[in-house]
């Protein structure tokens, strides 16, 4: 049994509150908590603030502009078009978040050379993808789907926001995710399909069609990659979907989530905050399950989703 809702539009910016307050599972979140459970506990309980990098915002503007590229008429979706939406993006973001402008004050050119690396990238789309020829049933659609695990357990809902929806006239699903970094070594690899592949089984409860193929686009260094995920796999992914979930709620009822030491820590804004660092963590606050202080697993942003 599933309960599934679709919604057009952008996700919302860094430091933006989801309007539904129900908890949920999201590809980010989730990732986190496999990765290590103190920091989906920093990030979704204590909700310290973490400093983006210079990469990440940029990612966050080119998937801006492939967004508003698709609104334009097929004709005008060529290279010249995308670069000239890189400064109203970055524009539009900053009066969202101004406090991302100190990135680059007093220093105009690093600006300019920031905005040049946005538009090589772009660039970069270009030599995988004719958009001119495609027509997206969404972009930056947001999609939610119940699942219920075996044995009767609490309900799951997963939320996420899917970059692109291409869809056949025949039916056949394809889910597109743009990545602006390089496409991974066997570890990244992972996560990635491990994002699509929730984007998948989302899909999968919301329409009842088992995406045909689920399609990674490597900015960076001008890559595809590619999957063809089936049934049997997908309701395997549920199950583990499932039990992260599950993992989840007990260490919010006891408060204890471990840190797990890996190569992701030399990336990790709350290294200061870690015991595996010399460091000690907040006293835990507690779950809250209700009102406005309530944290919402399945907030997602569009730095998130800019990887």
């Amino acid at each position: 049994m599933s309960v599934a809702s679709e919604q057009h539009g952008e996700a919302p910016v860094a430091g933006a509150e989801s309007t539904t307050r129900r908890p949920a599972l999201s590809p980010s979140r989730a990732s986190d908590f496999k990765q290590c459970p103190l920091l989906y506990r920093l990030r979704v309980v204590d909700q310290i603030p973490e400093t983006p990098s210079r990469v990440m915002v940029r990612g966050t503007v080119v998937h801006a502009v492939l967004e508003r590229l698709f609104q334009l008429p097929a004709p005008q979706r060529v290279p010249a078009a995308a670069a000239a939406l890189v400064e109203p993006a970055w524009q539009d973001l900053i009066e969202a978040e101004p406090a991302l402008a100190a990135m680059f004050d007093g220093d105009p050119a690093e600006l300019t050379r920031w905005l040049a690396s946005a538009r090589e990238l772009l660039a970069g789309y270009f030599e995988l993808e004719d958009p001119r020829l495609l027509a997206p049933q969404a972009c930056e659609l947001r999609v939610e789907a119940q699942i219920v695990p075996d044995g009767g357990d609490e309900p799951v809902l997963l939320r996420g926001y899917i970059d692109r929806l291409d869809v056949a006239r025949t039916g056949e699903i394809r889910i597109v995710d743009y990545k602006t970094g390089a496409a991974p070594r066997e570890v990244g690899e992972a996560r990635a399909l491990f994002q699509m592949k929730f984007y998948a089984v989302v899909l999968w409860r919301t329409r009842g069609v088992v995406p045909r193929q689920l399609r990674l686009i490597y900015l960076f260094d001008r890559q595809l990659l590619t999957y063809a995920p089936d049934e049997t796999e997908l309701i395997r992914f549920e199950r583990t979907l499932a039990a992260i979930w599950a993992a989840i709620m007990r260490a919010a009822r006891t408060g204890d989530f471990r840190p797990n030491r890996s190569r992701m820590c030399d990336y990790c804004d709350f290294r200061p905050l870690c015991p595996e660092f010399g460091g000690t963590p907040p006293p835990y606050p507690g779950w809250p399950t209700s009102g406005a202080a309530a944290p919402d697993p399945g907030r997602e942003t569009a730095l998130d989703r800019a990887d």
